[in-house]
């Protein structure tokens, strides 16, 4: 009887749903600059046109739904799901939107998310207001918030400029609601985690890894993502987002 029960116990454990094993893993990808890179800025920081063609490519001919931080709550109800992010709001950007015109058809609809710096859209090589726009009336991004000035949030006190006038500013420009931010250089603290709050449903790190929801305290402000590099091969892609 003993070892019957025992039995049963380990069954209920490594079959229940709510085990770490029943989980689903989301990967949440991070990029930053789409272009081909000519000498300035971090390398690594760059993907080619090529390479994202090819990584979105994977995606679509993998079975992949790709949403945004509004369609969160279908996670659990579509197939293969990923969130693609952008952080900077990098002019280049719109190379992704050109790439997900191009794959787009009846059973694979790209989705992106961009995160901008409010106070730098307009620069030269940042997305402008009518850029912003034009992507969110697109149906292929969501813009949210990187914060307005770009600071490491766990060294500074006006958390109501960086995070409410940035996500105000947003807003503006879009007329659509920011719920998501991306904490710069991925540094947040628990202070950090409390100020974003107020304002956003969810807050992104640099945390490496895929996002599996286990009911504890405030994971939807400590999101990880994985980085997409330079020099990212479309077989590590691969075993990044699939998760080996």
């Amino acid at each position: 009887m003993r070892t019957f029960l025992l039995v049963i116990a380990c069954s209920l454990f490594f079959f229940s749903p709510t085990s770490t094993q029943a989980q689903q893993s989301i990967p949440i990808l991070i990029y930053h600059s789409i272009d081909e890179y000519t000498g300035q800025g971090s390398k690594e920081l760059f993907v080619t046109p090529k390479n994202f063609e090819q990584q979105m490519t994977y995606l679509k001919d993998h079975g992949y739904t790709l949403l945004t931080f509004e369609r969160w709550n279908e996670i659990e109800n579509v197939d293969k799901p990923i969130l693609i992010t952008f952080d900077d709001g990098y002019k280049n950007n719109l190379n992704a939107y050109s790439t997900f015109q191009k794959l787009e058809n009846s059973q694979f609809k790209p989705t992106g998310t961009i995160f901008v710096i409010s106070d730098f859209v307009g620069r030269s090589n940042r997305l402008s207001p009518e850029d912003l726009r034009e992507l969110a009336n697109s149906g292929y991004f969501s813009i949210q918030s990187h914060t307005a000035t770009h600071p490491d949030l766990t060294k500074i006190t006006n958390y109501d400029y960086e995070l409410k006038k940035s996500k105000e500013k947003i807003e503006q420009i879009t007329s659509r609601p920011v719920i998501a931010l991306s904490y710069p250089y991925g540094n947040f603290s628990n202070q950090v985690i409390e100020e974003t709050k107020k304002y956003y449903e969810f807050g992104l790190t640099t945390t490496p890894g895929q996002f599996i929801k286990k009911g504890l305290k405030d994971e939807l402000y400590l999101l990880p993502r994985i980085y997409i590099k330079y020099s990212t091969s479309l077989d590590e892609f691969a075993s990044l987002v699939e998760g080996e």
